[in-house]
Protein backbone atom coordinates (compact mmCIF):
# COMPACT_ATOMS: atom_id res chain seq x y z
CA UNK A 1 0.00 0.00 0.00
CA UNK A 2 1.22 3.47 -0.86
CA UNK A 3 1.98 6.16 1.72
CA UNK A 4 -1.16 7.59 3.35
CA UNK A 5 0.23 11.06 2.65
CA UNK A 6 0.23 10.62 -1.11
CA UNK A 7 -2.27 9.78 -3.85
CA UNK A 8 -1.75 7.06 -6.38
CA UNK A 9 -4.00 5.90 -9.22
CA UNK A 10 -5.43 2.51 -8.40
CA UNK A 11 -4.19 2.44 -4.81
CA UNK A 12 -5.95 5.20 -2.86
CA UNK A 13 -6.46 4.75 0.87
CA UNK A 14 -10.03 3.70 1.56
CA UNK A 15 -12.21 3.82 4.66
CA UNK A 16 -12.53 0.03 4.46
CA UNK A 17 -8.76 -0.34 4.85
CA UNK A 18 -9.22 0.11 8.60
CA UNK A 19 -10.71 -3.42 8.56
CA UNK A 20 -7.49 -4.88 7.16
CA UNK A 21 -6.45 -6.47 10.44
CA UNK A 22 -9.69 -8.46 10.60
CA UNK A 23 -9.61 -9.17 6.86
CA UNK A 24 -6.11 -10.63 7.24
CA UNK A 25 -7.33 -12.87 10.07
CA UNK A 26 -10.21 -14.12 7.89
CA UNK A 27 -7.79 -14.85 5.05
CA UNK A 28 -5.57 -16.83 7.43
CA UNK A 29 -8.39 -18.78 9.07
CA UNK A 30 -10.59 -19.52 6.05
CA UNK A 31 -8.21 -19.60 3.07
CA UNK A 32 -10.65 -17.24 1.32
CA UNK A 33 -10.73 -13.55 0.45
CA UNK A 34 -14.49 -13.34 -0.12
CA UNK A 35 -17.66 -15.48 -0.03
CA UNK A 36 -16.99 -16.52 3.55
CA UNK A 37 -20.46 -18.05 3.99
CA UNK A 38 -19.75 -21.49 2.51
CA UNK A 39 -18.30 -24.31 4.58
CA UNK A 40 -14.78 -25.62 4.18
CA UNK A 41 -11.44 -23.97 3.57
CA UNK A 42 -10.72 -22.02 0.40
CA UNK A 43 -7.91 -22.57 -2.11
CA UNK A 44 -5.25 -20.45 -0.39
CA UNK A 45 -2.27 -22.43 0.99
CA UNK A 46 -1.92 -22.74 4.76
CA UNK A 47 1.28 -20.71 4.48
CA UNK A 48 -0.81 -17.61 3.66
CA UNK A 49 -1.40 -15.67 6.89
CA UNK A 50 -2.32 -12.26 5.46
CA UNK A 51 -3.66 -10.83 2.21
CA UNK A 52 -0.25 -9.47 1.21
CA UNK A 53 1.20 -13.01 1.28
CA UNK A 54 -1.21 -14.43 -1.31
CA UNK A 55 0.64 -13.36 -4.46
CA UNK A 56 3.95 -14.88 -3.35
CA UNK A 57 2.61 -18.16 -1.98
CA UNK A 58 0.10 -18.79 -4.76
CA UNK A 59 2.85 -17.88 -7.21
CA UNK A 60 5.16 -20.44 -5.65
CA UNK A 61 2.43 -23.09 -5.85
CA UNK A 62 1.89 -22.19 -9.51
CA UNK A 63 5.61 -22.51 -10.19
CA UNK A 64 5.60 -26.00 -8.69
CA UNK A 65 2.67 -27.05 -10.89
CA UNK A 66 4.41 -25.60 -13.95
CA UNK A 67 7.59 -27.60 -13.23
CA UNK A 68 5.55 -30.80 -12.86
CA UNK A 69 3.85 -30.02 -16.17
CA UNK A 70 7.19 -29.47 -17.90
CA UNK A 71 8.51 -32.80 -16.63
CA UNK A 72 5.39 -34.65 -17.77
CA UNK A 73 5.57 -32.99 -21.18
CA UNK A 74 9.21 -34.06 -21.55
CA UNK A 75 8.19 -37.61 -20.60
CA UNK A 76 5.68 -37.59 -23.46
CA UNK A 77 2.63 -37.52 -21.18
CA UNK A 78 0.69 -34.85 -23.06
CA UNK A 79 -2.62 -35.38 -21.31
CA UNK A 80 -1.16 -35.12 -17.81
CA UNK A 81 0.99 -32.17 -18.87
CA UNK A 82 -2.10 -30.31 -20.10
CA UNK A 83 -3.95 -30.88 -16.82
CA UNK A 84 -0.98 -29.55 -14.86
CA UNK A 85 -0.42 -26.56 -17.15
CA UNK A 86 -4.11 -25.70 -16.77
CA UNK A 87 -3.81 -25.95 -12.98
CA UNK A 88 -0.70 -23.75 -13.05
CA UNK A 89 -2.45 -21.15 -15.21
CA UNK A 90 -5.33 -20.91 -12.70
CA UNK A 91 -2.91 -20.65 -9.77
CA UNK A 92 -0.93 -17.89 -11.48
CA UNK A 93 -4.25 -16.15 -12.20
CA UNK A 94 -5.18 -16.27 -8.50
CA UNK A 95 -1.72 -15.00 -7.56
CA UNK A 96 -1.72 -12.02 -9.94
CA UNK A 97 -5.27 -11.02 -9.10
CA UNK A 98 -4.38 -9.71 -5.63
CA UNK A 99 -1.62 -7.41 -6.94
CA UNK A 100 -3.33 -4.05 -7.31
CA UNK A 101 -0.51 -2.35 -9.16
CA UNK A 102 0.74 -3.01 -12.69
CA UNK A 103 4.40 -3.47 -11.84
CA UNK A 104 7.05 -6.16 -12.01
CA UNK A 105 5.26 -8.62 -9.73
CA UNK A 106 1.96 -8.29 -11.63
CA UNK A 107 3.71 -8.77 -14.98
CA UNK A 108 5.71 -11.76 -13.69
CA UNK A 109 2.63 -13.56 -12.38
CA UNK A 110 0.34 -12.75 -15.28
CA UNK A 111 3.12 -13.80 -17.62
CA UNK A 112 2.87 -17.20 -15.95
CA UNK A 113 -0.84 -17.32 -16.80
CA UNK A 114 -0.19 -16.69 -20.49
CA UNK A 115 2.86 -18.97 -20.68
CA UNK A 116 1.07 -21.92 -19.09
CA UNK A 117 -2.13 -21.40 -21.04
CA UNK A 118 -0.17 -21.33 -24.29
CA UNK A 119 0.88 -24.86 -23.36
CA UNK A 120 -2.74 -25.74 -22.60
CA UNK A 121 -3.66 -24.62 -26.10
CA UNK A 122 -0.79 -26.67 -27.55
CA UNK A 123 -1.87 -29.89 -25.80
CA UNK A 124 -5.66 -29.41 -25.82
CA UNK A 125 -7.77 -32.06 -27.61
CA UNK A 126 -9.36 -29.39 -29.87
CA UNK A 127 -8.32 -26.02 -31.30
CA UNK A 128 -8.12 -23.03 -28.95
CA UNK A 129 -7.13 -19.71 -30.51
CA UNK A 130 -5.80 -16.71 -28.64
CA UNK A 131 -7.55 -13.80 -30.34
CA UNK A 132 -6.57 -10.11 -30.21
CA UNK A 133 -9.27 -7.63 -31.24
CA UNK A 134 -8.59 -3.93 -31.95
CA UNK A 135 -10.75 -1.64 -29.81
CA UNK A 136 -10.67 2.02 -28.88
CA UNK A 137 -7.02 2.52 -29.81
CA UNK A 138 -5.87 -0.58 -27.96
CA UNK A 139 -6.50 -4.34 -28.02
CA UNK A 140 -8.75 -6.69 -26.07
CA UNK A 141 -8.23 -10.46 -26.05
CA UNK A 142 -10.04 -13.74 -25.66
CA UNK A 143 -9.66 -17.48 -26.03
CA UNK A 144 -11.78 -18.99 -28.79
CA UNK A 145 -12.58 -22.66 -28.12
CA UNK A 146 -13.67 -24.15 -31.45
CA UNK A 147 -15.97 -27.15 -31.44
CA UNK A 148 -14.82 -29.77 -33.98
CA UNK A 149 -16.77 -30.45 -37.15
CA UNK A 150 -17.80 -28.65 -40.31
CA UNK A 151 -20.33 -25.87 -40.63
CA UNK A 152 -21.24 -22.81 -38.59
CA UNK A 153 -22.12 -23.52 -34.96
CA UNK A 154 -23.64 -21.60 -32.04
CA UNK A 155 -21.25 -19.60 -29.89
CA UNK A 156 -21.31 -18.99 -26.14
CA UNK A 157 -19.66 -15.65 -25.36
CA UNK A 158 -18.39 -16.13 -21.81
CA UNK A 159 -17.89 -13.10 -19.55
CA UNK A 160 -15.95 -14.06 -16.39
CA UNK A 161 -16.37 -12.40 -13.00
CA UNK A 162 -14.29 -9.50 -11.72
CA UNK A 163 -11.96 -11.93 -9.91
CA UNK A 164 -11.47 -14.23 -12.91
CA UNK A 165 -9.57 -14.22 -16.19
CA UNK A 166 -10.54 -15.78 -19.51
CA UNK A 167 -8.53 -18.91 -18.67
CA UNK A 168 -10.87 -19.99 -15.85
CA UNK A 169 -13.55 -21.60 -18.03
CA UNK A 170 -13.97 -23.88 -19.88
CA UNK A 171 -11.68 -26.73 -18.88
CA UNK A 172 -10.49 -28.29 -22.17
CA UNK A 173 -11.17 -31.80 -20.88
CA UNK A 174 -14.62 -30.89 -19.56
CA UNK A 175 -15.99 -28.21 -21.85
CA UNK A 176 -19.76 -28.20 -21.29
CA UNK A 177 -20.43 -26.04 -24.36
CA UNK A 178 -18.29 -28.15 -26.69
CA UNK A 179 -20.07 -31.28 -25.42
CA UNK A 180 -23.26 -29.70 -26.81
CA UNK A 181 -21.77 -28.71 -30.16
CA UNK A 182 -21.15 -25.05 -29.30
CA UNK A 183 -18.06 -22.85 -29.51
CA UNK A 184 -16.93 -20.74 -26.54
CA UNK A 185 -15.27 -17.35 -26.61
CA UNK A 186 -13.91 -16.49 -23.15
CA UNK A 187 -13.18 -12.78 -22.83
CA UNK A 188 -10.70 -10.58 -20.96
CA UNK A 189 -12.65 -7.34 -21.08
CA UNK A 190 -11.74 -4.11 -19.26
CA UNK A 191 -11.06 -5.05 -15.63
CA UNK A 192 -9.76 -8.53 -16.42
CA UNK A 193 -6.48 -10.25 -17.23
CA UNK A 194 -4.72 -8.95 -20.29
CA UNK A 195 -6.79 -5.75 -20.32
CA UNK A 196 -5.43 -4.84 -16.88
CA UNK A 197 -1.85 -5.41 -18.05
CA UNK A 198 -2.50 -3.07 -20.98
CA UNK A 199 -3.72 -0.34 -18.66
CA UNK A 200 -7.30 -0.39 -19.99
CA UNK A 201 -9.39 1.46 -17.45
CA UNK A 202 -12.73 0.08 -16.35
CA UNK A 203 -15.55 2.61 -16.64
CA UNK A 204 -19.33 2.30 -16.45
CA UNK A 205 -19.63 1.48 -20.15
CA UNK A 206 -16.17 0.39 -21.32
CA UNK A 207 -16.87 -3.31 -20.85
CA UNK A 208 -19.97 -3.53 -23.01
CA UNK A 209 -18.33 -1.40 -25.69
CA UNK A 210 -15.34 -3.76 -25.80
CA UNK A 211 -17.64 -6.82 -25.74
CA UNK A 212 -19.64 -5.49 -28.69
CA UNK A 213 -16.39 -4.98 -30.63
CA UNK A 214 -15.51 -8.61 -29.87
CA UNK A 215 -18.95 -9.76 -31.04
CA UNK A 216 -18.45 -7.75 -34.26
CA UNK A 217 -15.26 -9.71 -34.88
CA UNK A 218 -16.75 -13.10 -34.00
CA UNK A 219 -19.61 -12.58 -36.43
CA UNK A 220 -17.02 -12.42 -39.25
CA UNK A 221 -15.82 -15.93 -38.43
CA UNK A 222 -17.17 -18.60 -40.76
CA UNK A 223 -17.27 -21.09 -37.87
CA UNK A 224 -19.86 -18.99 -36.00
CA UNK A 225 -23.60 -19.03 -36.74
CA UNK A 226 -24.43 -15.29 -36.62
CA UNK A 227 -27.99 -15.97 -35.46
CA UNK A 228 -26.88 -18.13 -32.55
CA UNK A 229 -24.61 -16.05 -30.33
CA UNK A 230 -25.46 -16.02 -26.64
CA UNK A 231 -23.92 -14.20 -23.68
CA UNK A 232 -23.02 -16.10 -20.52
CA UNK A 233 -21.97 -13.74 -17.73
CA UNK A 234 -21.01 -15.32 -14.40
CA UNK A 235 -20.92 -13.44 -11.08
CA UNK A 236 -19.90 -9.81 -11.75
CA UNK A 237 -19.85 -10.90 -15.37
CA UNK A 238 -23.65 -11.09 -15.10
CA UNK A 239 -23.68 -7.29 -14.74
CA UNK A 240 -21.45 -6.84 -17.79
CA UNK A 241 -23.57 -9.33 -19.75
CA UNK A 242 -26.78 -7.50 -18.93
CA UNK A 243 -25.23 -4.13 -19.84
CA UNK A 244 -24.07 -5.60 -23.16
CA UNK A 245 -27.44 -7.21 -23.86
CA UNK A 246 -29.20 -3.89 -23.21
CA UNK A 247 -27.09 -2.37 -25.99
CA UNK A 248 -26.84 -5.17 -28.57
CA UNK A 249 -29.99 -6.66 -30.10
CA UNK A 250 -28.12 -9.29 -32.16
CA UNK A 251 -27.94 -11.74 -29.27
CA UNK A 252 -30.00 -14.92 -29.32
CA UNK A 253 -29.94 -15.42 -25.53
CA UNK A 254 -28.42 -14.20 -22.27
CA UNK A 255 -27.59 -16.15 -19.10
CA UNK A 256 -26.68 -14.30 -15.90
CA UNK A 257 -26.04 -16.66 -12.97
CA UNK A 258 -24.82 -15.53 -9.54
CA UNK A 259 -26.58 -12.27 -10.34
CA UNK A 260 -24.47 -9.21 -9.55
CA UNK A 261 -26.27 -6.45 -11.44
CA UNK A 262 -27.94 -4.75 -8.48
CA UNK A 263 -26.72 -1.57 -6.76
CA UNK A 264 -22.96 -1.88 -6.18
CA UNK A 265 -23.35 -0.52 -2.62
CA UNK A 266 -23.72 -4.08 -1.33
CA UNK A 267 -20.55 -5.31 -3.03
CA UNK A 268 -18.46 -2.30 -2.10
CA UNK A 269 -19.71 -1.69 1.43
CA UNK A 270 -21.21 -4.85 2.94
CA UNK A 271 -19.13 -7.58 1.26
CA UNK A 272 -15.42 -8.32 1.74
CA UNK A 273 -13.05 -5.29 1.77
CA UNK A 274 -11.34 -7.00 -1.17
CA UNK A 275 -13.84 -5.64 -3.67
CA UNK A 276 -13.45 -1.95 -3.06
CA UNK A 277 -9.67 -2.34 -3.06
CA UNK A 278 -9.92 -4.26 -6.35
CA UNK A 279 -12.18 -1.73 -8.05
CA UNK A 280 -9.91 1.12 -7.06
CA UNK A 281 -7.26 -0.62 -9.16
CA UNK A 282 -9.57 -1.54 -12.04
CA UNK A 283 -10.93 1.99 -12.38
CA UNK A 284 -7.50 3.53 -11.70
CA UNK A 285 -9.10 5.90 -9.20
CA UNK A 286 -6.82 8.27 -7.28
CA UNK A 287 -9.23 8.94 -4.41
CA UNK A 288 -12.12 7.16 -2.74
CA UNK A 289 -14.46 9.91 -3.94
CA UNK A 290 -13.41 9.30 -7.53
CA UNK A 291 -13.93 5.56 -7.04
CA UNK A 292 -17.40 6.09 -5.56
CA UNK A 293 -18.40 8.19 -8.56
CA UNK A 294 -17.13 5.57 -10.99
CA UNK A 295 -18.90 2.70 -9.23
CA UNK A 296 -22.17 4.60 -8.81
CA UNK A 297 -22.44 4.77 -12.61
CA UNK A 298 -22.23 0.95 -12.84
CA UNK A 299 -25.95 0.32 -12.77
CA UNK A 300 -28.76 -1.48 -14.58
CA UNK A 301 -31.36 1.06 -13.46
CA UNK A 302 -33.43 2.03 -16.50
CA UNK A 303 -31.76 -0.62 -18.66
CA UNK A 304 -33.45 -3.92 -17.83
CA UNK A 305 -36.29 -3.24 -20.26
CA UNK A 306 -33.76 -2.60 -23.05
CA UNK A 307 -32.71 -6.27 -23.05
CA UNK A 308 -34.49 -8.00 -25.96
CA UNK A 309 -32.98 -11.50 -25.88
CA UNK A 310 -34.46 -14.38 -23.84
CA UNK A 311 -32.75 -14.26 -20.45
CA UNK A 312 -31.95 -16.60 -17.57
CA UNK A 313 -31.05 -15.16 -14.16
CA UNK A 314 -29.88 -17.26 -11.21
CA UNK A 315 -29.40 -15.98 -7.65
CA UNK A 316 -28.90 -17.24 -4.11
CA UNK A 317 -31.60 -16.41 -1.58
CA UNK A 318 -29.00 -14.89 0.77
CA UNK A 319 -26.36 -13.60 -1.63
CA UNK A 320 -24.83 -10.70 0.38
CA UNK A 321 -23.84 -8.80 -2.74
CA UNK A 322 -27.26 -9.10 -4.40
CA UNK A 323 -30.24 -8.95 -2.01
CA UNK A 324 -32.96 -11.10 -3.52
CA UNK A 325 -35.54 -8.31 -3.17
CA UNK A 326 -33.39 -6.13 -5.44
CA UNK A 327 -32.99 -8.95 -7.95
CA UNK A 328 -36.78 -9.39 -8.01
CA UNK A 329 -37.34 -5.67 -8.56
CA UNK A 330 -35.00 -5.49 -11.54
CA UNK A 331 -36.21 -8.81 -12.96
CA UNK A 332 -39.78 -7.46 -12.93
CA UNK A 333 -38.69 -4.55 -15.14
CA UNK A 334 -37.76 -6.89 -17.99
CA UNK A 335 -39.85 -7.02 -21.14
CA UNK A 336 -37.90 -9.84 -22.79
CA UNK A 337 -38.96 -13.44 -22.04
CA UNK A 338 -36.97 -14.18 -18.90
CA UNK A 339 -36.97 -16.59 -16.00
CA UNK A 340 -35.33 -16.40 -12.58
CA UNK A 341 -34.00 -19.36 -10.61
CA UNK A 342 -33.76 -18.76 -6.85
CA UNK A 343 -31.51 -21.08 -4.84
CA UNK A 344 -32.88 -21.24 -1.26
CA UNK A 345 -30.42 -20.90 1.65
CA UNK A 346 -27.54 -20.29 -0.76
CA UNK A 347 -25.29 -17.29 -1.08
CA UNK A 348 -22.99 -16.36 -3.95
CA UNK A 349 -21.52 -19.11 -6.17
CA UNK A 350 -24.77 -21.06 -5.80
CA UNK A 351 -25.16 -24.65 -6.98
CA UNK A 352 -28.31 -26.15 -8.48
CA UNK A 353 -27.30 -29.56 -7.11
CA UNK A 354 -25.86 -28.19 -3.83
CA UNK A 355 -22.57 -29.77 -4.88
CA UNK A 356 -19.36 -28.42 -3.35
CA UNK A 357 -16.54 -27.46 -5.72
CA UNK A 358 -12.96 -26.27 -5.48
CA UNK A 359 -12.59 -24.41 -8.78
CA UNK A 360 -14.71 -22.26 -11.08
CA UNK A 361 -14.64 -24.78 -13.93
CA UNK A 362 -16.28 -27.39 -11.68
CA UNK A 363 -19.41 -25.32 -11.00
CA UNK A 364 -22.51 -27.28 -12.01
CA UNK A 365 -24.14 -24.06 -13.22
CA UNK A 366 -22.13 -24.38 -16.47
CA UNK A 367 -24.02 -27.52 -17.52
CA UNK A 368 -27.44 -26.07 -16.69
CA UNK A 369 -26.66 -22.81 -18.48
CA UNK A 370 -25.30 -24.56 -21.58
CA UNK A 371 -28.48 -26.67 -21.78
CA UNK A 372 -30.61 -23.55 -21.40
CA UNK A 373 -28.66 -21.66 -24.08
CA UNK A 374 -28.77 -24.60 -26.49
CA UNK A 375 -32.57 -24.70 -26.21
CA UNK A 376 -32.74 -21.00 -27.08
CA UNK A 377 -30.41 -21.55 -30.05
CA UNK A 378 -32.77 -24.33 -31.17
CA UNK A 379 -35.65 -21.83 -31.14
CA UNK A 380 -37.44 -23.29 -28.13
CA UNK A 381 -39.36 -20.72 -26.06
CA UNK A 382 -38.43 -19.88 -22.48
CA UNK A 383 -40.28 -22.37 -20.30
CA UNK A 384 -41.24 -20.02 -17.47
CA UNK A 385 -41.37 -16.44 -18.82
CA UNK A 386 -41.77 -13.82 -16.12
CA UNK A 387 -41.63 -16.41 -13.35
CA UNK A 388 -39.35 -16.95 -10.36
CA UNK A 389 -38.62 -20.64 -9.76
CA UNK A 390 -37.93 -21.63 -6.14
CA UNK A 391 -35.48 -24.53 -6.43
CA UNK A 392 -35.70 -26.43 -3.13
CA UNK A 393 -32.60 -28.54 -2.33
CA UNK A 394 -34.77 -31.65 -2.17
CA UNK A 395 -36.59 -30.80 -5.38
CA UNK A 396 -36.07 -32.10 -8.93
CA UNK A 397 -34.58 -28.90 -10.35
CA UNK A 398 -35.57 -26.25 -12.89
CA UNK A 399 -36.41 -28.63 -15.74
CA UNK A 400 -38.88 -30.85 -13.93
CA UNK A 401 -42.45 -31.21 -15.21
CA UNK A 402 -43.67 -29.38 -12.11
CA UNK A 403 -41.76 -26.52 -10.48
CA UNK A 404 -42.48 -24.21 -7.56
CA UNK A 405 -43.33 -20.60 -8.37
CA UNK A 406 -42.70 -18.50 -5.30
CA UNK A 407 -40.45 -15.72 -4.05
CA UNK A 408 -40.37 -16.15 -0.26
CA UNK A 409 -39.70 -19.17 1.90
CA UNK A 410 -42.99 -18.79 3.78
CA UNK A 411 -45.23 -18.48 0.70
Amino acid sequence: MSSPKGTRAGRPHLKRDDQQWFFDWMVKETGKVFHFQSDGRGRLPRSVRSHDMIAKHMGLAAGKSEKLAQAEAEAGHRETAMELYYQAALQYADAQHVVFETGDEKRFLHGGVIRCYDKVREYAPYRIEHVDIPWNGTVVSGNLHLAPGDGAKPLVFYIPGCDQTKEAWPHPYYNQALQRGMHVFSFDGPGQGESNLRGIRLTADSYEDAAIAAIDYLLTRSEVDPKKVGLYGLSFGSYWAMRTAAKDSRLAAVAAPWASFVDKYYLMTEESPRYKQLFAYLTQSSTEEELDRAVSAMTMEGRMDKVTAPTLIVTGEYDPRAPVSEVYRLFDEMKAPAELWVLPDQHHNGSVTQKARSSVWEADIHAFVCDWLRERFEGKPVKHPGKALWLEPSGPGPNAAEVSYKRRWFD
